[in-house]
């Protein structure tokens, strides 16, 4: 596997290195040891997939505040999308900065995303699949998200959603909510 830095401090591209012969293809999609000496996070607990049905389908932007801050290794097994993260950890030098990149079975990326991370995507061909591994149990009373449009962030998505939960479309500004 080839971990490459994403543009924040604390996220990686991840990019598994298919072997190829006449059958197909075969890859290690995770390894606790490269991982481990990466300095990364090694131990998941949680495995989750999403479908979302339409081109255009926005989800997040999503994260889980201490003690229940969540590491995430996404990628994306069917169709494409582009993911996003942006940092909200208070003391960072990154915070309030994003990054985004398409993601899909092609291109086997994964975005390694880091506690305190707020984390999205959008879809880029309907019927797209994107799987999580979570380094942490789902914790309801502390999982929070911000907008999509913050101008904050200021995340230039390739078009307007096409499709949105209403929880993610009322998510609060960061001006109006303190993290950390």
């Amino acid at each position: 596997m080839l971990f490459v830095e994403a543009g924040l401090s604390g996220a990686w591209l991840v990019m598994p290195e298919p072997v190829r012969d006449e059958r197909g293809s075969f890859m290690r999609t995770f390894c606790e040891r490269e991982f481990a000496e990466m300095g990364l996070e090694s131990r998941f607990v949680q495995n989750s997939q999403s479908q979302s049905l339409a081109k255009g389908t926005l989800r997040g932007m999503h994260f889980q505040v201490e003690p229940h801050a969540e590491v995430k290794l996404v990628c994306c097994i069917q169709g494409a999308v582009y993911d996003v993260i942006v940092d909200m950890r208070p003391s960072s030098p990154t915070r309030f900065k994003w990054v985004g990149f398409e993601l899909t079975p092609e291109n086997h990326r994964q975005i390694y995303v880091p506690a305190g991370f707020a984390h999205g995507f959008q879809t880029l061909t309907d019927d797209a699949v994107v799987s999580y591994m979570i380094s942490q149990f789902y914790a309801p009373q502390a999982s929070v998200g911000v907008r999509y449009d913050d101008p904050a962030f200021g995340i230039d998505w390739p078009f307007e959603p096409t499709a949105m939960s209403d929880r993610d479309r009322n998510w609060p500004a960061v001006g109006r909510r303190v993290f950390g």
